[in-house]
């Protein structure tokens, strides 16, 4: 039964909220009987439960009902003492309980013999405290008392105290600095669960393997105090996700106008490399044709002076020809001329 806040009023006279609660740890021993032989983790949750509901119904009444029923039943003082002292024995019991690991051997048992003492304390005070008290209390006082209870209980402990004072009304005033240290103490363990299992998400999210985180542990504060804190880090984490999702579509149409620009490079750099292989092919072109026409002037040209040179030499052939023809003409007349010559000499 989760505390209410301050000012709450539930309409629950006090034997009627004790009952309530009682109903509620119940609940939770079954559950934990029906537990598996290996439901650490549950029994573990459920043992955190039991402990917070516990604590908190032993000391509203230890602070109010038990001193109320003392002053104005006959009677009710030795069941009110038994009582306390049966309180006694079941917040040894839940401190222990509270630091002990489930895995431990004894833990089964410890538990067990806790729902056996708080049953048999249970079913004294429905039995016989309760009916004592509502038949001297009237509606008015029960229901005032019950609203009290129920303001009480905002600030009760959450832990067992064991050796904290059981009597008015140092138990009150120590009730209440104990509420105190255990709602920050509660608070503390919340932020540190919900820290460490809020790392957890965001290395599970980066890494693309998220595994299930196992509930926060403890009461009800500490429970609430981590879900916060798992919360608030989820949403921060959502918003950078969506800043980094912002920020890889800019990326992206960053890099889609530099595709287009390096595509409009290439075709520029295209259009550029066929111009010049159509420059370098025409150029090649006209080369061939200035050589080739080059060839044919020069072979135009040696056939010509080939020609030239051919009747050149027949010119000059028949020059001499005519030459030694004549040199030899008038050498056989200077000859004949001279023999002549010579035989009239003789």
């Amino acid at each position: 039964m989760v505390a209410a806040g301050p000012g709450y009023r539930s309409g629950m006279d006090a034997i009627t909220l004790l009952k309530n609660d009682h109903q509620h740890v119940e609940r939770l021993f079954r559950q934990y009987e029906q537990a598996g032989d290996r439901a650490y983790v549950k029994k573990r949750d459920l043992v955190d439960r039991i402990i917070e509901e516990l604590s908190r119904h032993a000391a509203i009444e230890e602070q109010l009902f038990y001193p109320a029923a003392r002053e104005t039943v006959p009677g009710a003082e030795d069941l009110a003492l038994e009582s306390v002292e049966e309180h006694h024995i079941v917040k040894w019991e839940l401190s222990e309980l509270e630091t002990m690991d489930p895995h431990d051997e004894r833990f089964d048992a410890k538990v067990r013999v806790l729902i056996e003492t708080v049953r048999h304390h249970v079913e004294e005070e429905e039995s016989d405290f309760f009916p004592k008290v509502r038949s001297e209390l009237g509606r008015n006082q029960l229901n005032e008392l019950g609203d009290a209870m129920e303001d009480a209980k905002a600030t009760a402990p959450t832990h067992p105290h064991p050796r904290s004072p059981q009597r008015p009304p140092l138990n009150r005033l120590v009730g209440l600095a104990a509420g105190a240290v255990d709602a920050v103490t509660d608070t503390a363990r919340g932020v540190a669960q919900g820290a460490v299992t809020a790392a957890k998400d965001v290395i599970g999210r980066v890494s693309g393997r998220p595994s299930p985180q196992p509930a926060p542990t403890g009461p009800s504060r500490t429970r609430d105090t981590a879900a916060q804190v798992r919360h608030t880090a989820a949403e921060t984490l959502d918003r950078v996700a969506e800043g980094a999702d912002r920020a890889s579509e800019a990326a992206d149409d960053v890099a889609d106008s530099a595709r287009r620009t390096a595509a409009a490079a290439g075709s520029g750099a295209v259009r550029t490399a066929r111009s010049a292989a159509s420059g370098a092919a025409s150029t090649t072109r006209s080369a061939r044709s200035g050589a080739k026409a080059t060839a044919t002037s020069a072979r135009k040209g040696a056939r010509k002076t080939a020609t030239t040179a051919k009747r050149s030499g027949t010119s000059t052939r028949n020059s001499a020809r005519t030459a030694a023809r004549s040199t030899k003409s008038t050498a056989a007349a200077a000859t004949s001329s001279t023999t002549s010559a010579a035989r009239r000499e003789a």
